[in-house]
């Protein structure tokens, strides 16, 4: 099924819930009145994937329009929030010192430590800055007694360069509780800044790394990898562990990722943690940078599920066989035929030697016998009871070649693009063979005759009457010849009825025979000229009952490929 845009709600200045607009405009509004730093970018892949899964539907993997749907949905509700605060993820496992850390970045205890940490498995929350962010946390579902804004006029200089962050402290993602990391796997998926706590125990373990970190490839500028509890390592320690883990970041595809070091209950690196966080903060891009990697990464599930390129509809392998298949179901043959022989009939009546006209005149109508005229003057009225019906080989082939035809397209896309393809197509049955008679129909058959015909004619009669004119001279001259009287003037070495007679004789059996092949010629040619109109009319219909179909499954990949390549 396909799936119809996603309506992405607009933010208000205050960051509360106004309603919705479609994406273009709600991802190009900003802050205050001013533009959303990154907005456009995402407007456009919001745009874009929406249209692929419009044209794809069920035709792209399950799973790939799952995390589509996810991803719009999320970047949705996100930037209906706003950008004002940036929403930063402390996740790692137990032990790892992630909620001491916590505590060293918020300069107070607020998230408990070790054993006596809370077990609800709910996230803590820490917001700095006067500006509320309760629709934020609400939408993150930290609980009212987990938030605590970040505010003290003792510190408030240093701490302003912080104004507008969100910090969580994740539920360890290890837990024995399966509560708890589910509520990991949720806000991971949710927040701006993604920070991994590890310590120099279980930095390798194999589920961090395959769990979750190598499932945000392509999220390496809204990550942060922080090496914790380096109190417990020399420098050359450090240095060790820091090297192995960049190691293991390469071989899970997040070379880019920065990697910080730190030491929650010594300080060592956390006014650098600090920093990079204001920087994150101050730059306001991480919401939509993190949205336009949720969409990338949506965009490269999908694209998966397309090829490349798709062939030309109207020029698919098998499509002559085809066109040629249906040619001979719809009698083409016959028809050809009996244009042929009607244009020689036709001819020989009018250049053909008069005194034998008669026996062209006795020869039946070919056309007329398949009943393709009527009234004398029309030639065109095919019925399906003109034609012969189509044989069981001509069924044959023509199934053969629709499934040929077929599979050309399909084979050249994914698996369930074909299936789409092969659903689309279906077998020839009565409607074809109507269509194809009604081809036959359309065409027009009549034709004016070549003016040689009359100039042969006017010959013909010319030299025709020569040889009566002569042959009534000799009959003339054969009553005086009884009579005893002989005349008749001479025209060089023979008499006048003489050049009368042989000449309408020999001149009209010449120029029969020399009009007799021009019309075999001009009926070839008049065959050639009706065929192509015909197949023209047969390609039609094989284009339209057969090969549209098809067309319209290529057209919607085209359309998604296309729209997923200007979200690049």
């Amino acid at each position: 099924m396909s799936s119809g845009p996603t309506t992405l709600p607009a933010s208000s200045p205050t960051d509360e819930p106004s309603g919705a607009e479609p994406a273009a405009e709600r991802a190009s509004s900003g802050r205050s009145g001013g533009r959303r730093r990154g907005a456009p970018d995402i407007a456009a892949r919001v745009e874009a994937v929406e249209q692929a899964l419009k044209v794809g539907g069920d035709r792209f993997a399950p799973a790939a329009v799952a995390q589509a749907r996810h991803a719009l949905e999320r970047t949705g509700e996100r930037m209906r929030l706003g950008s004002r605060h940036t929403v930063v993820a402390l996740a790692g496992a137990t032990g790892s010192g992630k909620s001491s850390l916590f505590n060293a970045l918020a300069g107070m205890d607020l998230s408990d430590v070790g054993a006596r940490r809370p077990t609800t498995g709910k996230p803590v929350a820490c917001v700095w800055g006067t500006d509320t962010a309760d629709p934020l946390l609400d939408w993150l579902d930290v609980p009212g007694r987990h938030r605590t804004a970040r505010e003290s006029v003792l510190d408030g200089q240093r701490e302003a360069a912080l104004n507008g962050l969100v910090l969580l402290d994740l539920p360890d993602h290890d837990s024995t509780n399966v509560t708890h990391r589910l509520e990991v796997d949720r806000l991971v998926d949710l927040c701006d800044l993604l920070v991994w706590v590890v310590d120099p125990q279980k930095y390798a373990d194999e589920v961090l790394h395959a769990n979750y970190l190598r499932k945000f490839v392509g999220h390496e500028s809204v990550m942060l990898i922080v090496l914790n509890q380096v109190d417990k390592l020399g420098p050359a320690g450090t240095e060790t562990c820091l090297t192995d883990l960049r190691r293991l970041l390469d071989a899970d595809g997040l070379g880019p990722v920065k990697l910080v070091a730190t030491s929650a209950t010594r300080g060592d690196g956390v006014e650098d943690l600090r920093t990079v966080l204001s920087d994150v903060v101050r730059r306001q891009a991480t919401t939509a940078q993190r949205a336009a990697a949720d969409l990338d990464g949506a965009r490269e599930a999908l694209e998966k599920s397309l090829s490349p390129t798709e062939p030309d509809a109207r020029a698919l392998d098998g499509a002559d066989e085809l066109v040629g298949a249906l040619a001979a179901a719809a009698g083409l043959p016959v028809v050809l035929n009996a244009v042929e022989t009607d244009y020689r009939r036709r001819a020989g009546a009018l250049v053909g030697w008069p005194l034998v006209r008669w026996w062209h005149a006795l020869r039946p109508d070919p056309l007329r016998k398949l009943r393709l005229g009527e009234a004398e003057s029309e030639l065109r009225r095919l019925t399906r009871r003109s034609l012969p019906a189509m044989s069981p080989s001509q069924q044959a082939r023509v199934e053969i070649a629709v499934r040929a035809v077929t599979s050309s397209a399909a084979n050249a896309l994914p698996a369930r693009w074909g299936d789409a393809v092969r659903k689309a197509s279906t077998a020839p049955g009565a409607d074809l063979a109507e269509a194809l008679d009604g081809a036959v129909m359309s065409v027009d058959l009549e034709y004016a005759p070549p003016p040689w015909w009359s100039v042969v004619r006017v010959v013909q009669y010319l030299l025709a009457a020569a040889l009566v004119a002569g042959t009534g001279w000799f009959l003339y001259l054969f009553v005086l010849a009884a009579l005893g009287r002989f005349g008749a003037p001479r025209l060089g070495p023979f008499y006048v009825p003489s050049w009368l007679f042989y000449g309408g004789l020999v001149g009209g059996l010449l120029l029969a025979l020399g009009a007799r092949w021009a019309v075999r010629v001009g009926a070839r040619r008049r065959r050639a000229r009706v065929a192509a109109l015909l197949r023209q009319a047969v390609s039609a219909v094989a284009f339209e009952h057969v090969v549209s179909p098809v067309a319209e499954v290529l057209a919607d990949h085209r359309a998604a490929r296309q729209a997923l390549e200007s979200a690049r």
